[in-house]
């Protein structure tokens, strides 16, 4: 199973997945040690759709052998969540704007998610882990 937790940066979705992670027992995957270990930077249209296969590639290959994964990243457009195919999304509505212009200017909110966060509390990642793991 491929969880998503997507939204802008500083939105809060290294947090989420850092809770999440020991409840649902999975792996997890955030987009800023991906691209480290990639050495890619590169944050044009491009370079998104790019880290968009490189976090479903990594998803897919702990997904094929039965484990939950968590993938945390900004999966900014339309596009980039096709080109990933989450079996769950997490949008982290938290924040109006990120601290990237660019960023800002090319997210498309998504139009289909299974749970969106709005504002922290302290058993969000209690919550969702508890739905998710009722449905596995």
């Amino acid at each position: 199973m491929k969880i998503l937790v997507m939204g802008l940066p500083g939105s809060g979705k290294t947090y989420l997945s850092e809770r999440l992670q020991p409840l649902l027992e999975s792996a997890w995957f955030n987009a800023d040690k991906v691209r480290s270990m990639a050495g890619d930077w590169d944050f044009s249209e491009e370079g998104r759709l790019r880290q968009s296969l490189r976090m479903k590639s990594i998803a897919d290959f702990e997904s094929s052998h039965n484990r939950i994964v968590i993938c945390d990243f900004v999966c900014p457009t339309k596009e980039t969540r096709k080109i990933f195919e989450a079996d769950i999304t997490i949008w982290l509505d938290t924040i109006d704007e990120g601290r990237f212009e660019d960023t800002n200017a090319l997210f498309e909110p998504p139009s289909k998610v299974d749970f969106l966060i709005k504002e922290w509390n302290d058993h969000n990642h209690i919550d969702i882990a508890k739905r998710i793991k009722e449905n596995v």
